[in-house]
C-alpha cells in the first residue's frame, strides 16, 4: 500500500463518525495526521465542536439495545473475520499513523482479531451465579440468584496513541458484548485505525448508534467527554497527571484507569542470562518501546551483571531499526519527534550523572535508535520516571531484598519480569512486588486479551481490564431471589 492518503480518501476515513454517520468531511476546523518516520501529512479529521460531542451522547443515550447475545458474538466473529482478511491493510494503516513498524502493526492486528474472538465467546456465557440459602440455621429454603446488566448511561472511553487498535478494541468489544452504548476518542495523533474499526464493526452489522467516534482537540472537548450528564462510566488509557484529572473530574461516576508503569525485568544469579537477556531486550524495543508494560528498567544481580550486560549490549546492536515499512525491520520510530527529542535528553542526563552510555541515544527525527546505558542508580529520571520509549537502564543488586525495594521504589505499580528457577524467589516476588502482574521467564507485558490487566499505585486503581474484567466493569449486578424447596 505504496499511497496511504489516497487509501484514506478512498475509504472515507477523513471524517469523525456519529451513530456511524460520516460527520465533518473536509471542514476548515481539522487536524492533521502525519507519518512519524516521513513527516508528510497523511489525512485530517475533524474537529469536533462541544454540539457534536453532545449529540453523539444524546443518540446514545436514546438507544436501548436489544442484540441478543447470538447476535451480539455475530457481530463480533464477523469483525474478526474482516480483520483477518485484511490484516496488511489495517497493519499498513496502523504503521503510516503511529511509525511502527511493520512486524509489530501486522501483530497488533492479529491481536485486534483476538479481542473480538474472546469478546464474542464472553458474550454467550451465562454471566449469572447461584446462591442457596439454607446453608446456616438462620436460612431459608431459597435461592438467591444474580444477572448482569448493561449501564443505564453511556460509556465514554479514551484511548492513547501506543497500539492505536489494540487499545480502541479493548474499550469498544466489552462494550458490544455487554450490549452498552459508547462514545470513543481516540488519540488525535492516531485517529484512523480507531475510525476503521468502527467501520469494521458497522460492516459486521453492529448497530451504529451503540457506538460513535469523536476526534477533536482535547482543551475544548475533553470535560465534555468526562462529565456530560449521560455518562455513567469514563474508561482511559494513558498519562497519569491526565488520569488524575478525569478522577477528580469525573464525580459521581464510575472510573477505569490504566496510566502505564515503569515495569522491571529483575534478574536473579541463577537465572539463564541468555534467556534474560533476550526477554530484556525484546521487551524493551518492541512496539518501539512505547507500551505500559514494556520493560523500562533492567535489575540485575551483581554477580551475573557484567555478562547480562555483554549480551544486551550485543542483541541491542543487532536489532535493526529504521523505515516502518521495511519488513527487515525490528523497530520503527516513535509517535513523534518531540518524544524522540525527551528520551535524547533523559539519557543524556543520566550520563551526566555518572551512567554509561553503553550503545544507542542516536536520534533523527522521530527515529530514535535502541539505547543501553549502564551503572544507573534508582533515583535517576530515565529509571525513576516511565520512559516510554526504546531505553534499556542497566541497575545493579546485591540481594533479593535490594531488587525488591528498587522494584516497588516508584510510583508506579503494573507489571513486572523475574528471570530465576528458585521457586523461594518466585514465591517472594509473587508476595512482595508491588505491582498487578508477575511474569516469570517472560517479558512484563505477556498476557491474554482475555485474561485480567491493571496495576495499582499510579498505574491504576486497582480495577482489570482484559475483555472479561471490562466485560464486568461495564455492567451493572442484580441479584433477585425465588422461593426453592
Amino acid at each position: 500500500m505504496s499511497d496511504i492518503s489516497s487509501y484514506i480518501r478512498d475509504k472515507g476515513l477523513d471524517a469523525m463518525r456519529i451513530a456511524g454517520r460520516k460527520v465533518g468531511a473536509g471542514r476548515e476546523r481539522a487536524i492533521e495526521v502525519g507519518n512519524p518516520y516521513t513527516g508528510q501529512a497523511i489525512g485530517s479529521v475533524p474537529k469536533a465542536t462541544l454540539e457534536e460531542v453532545r449529540e453523539a451522547f444524546a443518540i446514545a443515550h436514546a438507544c436501548q439495545p436489544k442484540l441478543t447475545r447470538y447476535e451480539r458474538a455475530a457481530i463480533l466473529n464477523k469483525a474478526a473475520a474482516i480483520i483477518r482478511d485484511r490484516l496488511h491493510e489495517v497493519a499498513a494503516l496502523i504503521t503510516a499513523e503511529a511509525g511502527l513498524c511493520i512486524k509489530d502493526a501486522i501483530y497488533e492486528a492479529g491481536r485486534v482479531s483476538d479481542v473480538l474472538l474472546f469478546g464474542a465467546t464472553e458474550a454467550l456465557r451465562d454471566d449469572g451465579q447461584i446462591f442457596s440459602c439454607d446453608l446456616t440455621p438462620h436460612g431459608k429454603k431459597r435461592r438467591v440468584y444474580t444477572q448482569r446488566s448493561p449501564l443505564l448511561g453511556v460509556i465514554t472511553a479514551i484511548t492513547p496513541f501506543n497500539h492505536p487498535m489494540n487499545q480502541v478494541a479493548h474499550k469498544v468489544v466489552p462494550s458490544i458484548a455487554t450490549n452498552n452504548r459508547m462514545v470513543l476518542k481516540p488519540s488525535e495523533k492516531v485517529p484512523f485505525s480507531a475510525i476503521l474499526f468502527a467501520d469494521i464493526l458497522y460492516e459486521a452489522g453492529l448497530p451504529p448508534e451503540m457506538l460513535s467516534v469523536v476526534t477533536g482537540d482535547p482543551r475544548e472537548i475533553a470535560d465534555e467527554l468526562i462529565t456530560n450528564p449521560m455518562v455513567d462510566l469514563v474508561t482511559f488509557t494513558g498519562g497519569v497527571a491526565i488520569g488524575k484529572y478525569i478522577a477528580a473530574k469525573a464525580g459521581y461516576r464510575r472510573v477505569v484507569l490504566e496510566l502505564g508503569g515503569n515495569d522491571p525485568i529483575i534478574v536473579m544469579e541463577d537465572a539463564d542470562i541468555d534467556e534474560a537477556s533476550t526477554l530484556a531486550v525484546q521487551g524493551s524495543y518492541k512496539n518501539s518501546g512505547q507500551r505500559c508494560t514494556a520493560v523500562k528498567r533492567m535489575l540485575v544481580h551483581e554477580a551475573v551483571a557484567g555478562r547480562f550486560t555483554e549480551q544486551v549490549v550485543e542483541k541491542t546492536r543487532a536489532w535493526k531499526f529504521g523505515d516502518p515499512m521495511d519488513k527487515a525491520n525490528e523497530m520503527g520510530t516513535v509517535i513523534d519527534e518531540a518524544a524522540a527529542r525527551s528520551f535524547e535528553e533523559r539519557v543524556q542526563e543520566a550520563v551526566g550523572q555518572g551512567a554509561r552510555l553503553l550503545v544507542g541515544n542516536q536520534r533523527s527525527g522521530a527515529l530514535y535508535a535502541p539505547t543501553v546505558i549502564d551503572n544507573v542508580m534508582p533515583e535517576m529520571t530515565v529509571a525513576r520516571e516511565e520512559t516510554f520509549g526504546p531505553v534499556s537502564p542497566i541497575i545493579r543488586f546485591k540481594t533479593i531484598d535490594e531488587a525488591i525495594a528498587i522494584s516497588n521504589g516508584t510510583a508506579y505499580g503494573l507489571s513486572s519480569s523475574v528471570c530465576t528457577n528458585r521457586l523461594d524467589y518466585i514465591t517472594r516476588f509473587i508476595n512482595e512486588l508491588h505491582v498487578g502482574s508477575v511474569n516469570v521467564r517472560e517479558v512484563p507485558g505477556y498476557r491474554l486479551e482475555l485474561t485480567p490487566f491493571g496495576g495499582i499505585k499510579d498505574s491504576g486503581l486497582g480495577y482489570k481490564e482484559g475483555v472479561q474484567e471490562a466485560m464486568k466493569s461495564f455492567t451493572n449486578l442484580k441479584t433477585y431471589s425465588l422461593p426453592w424447596v
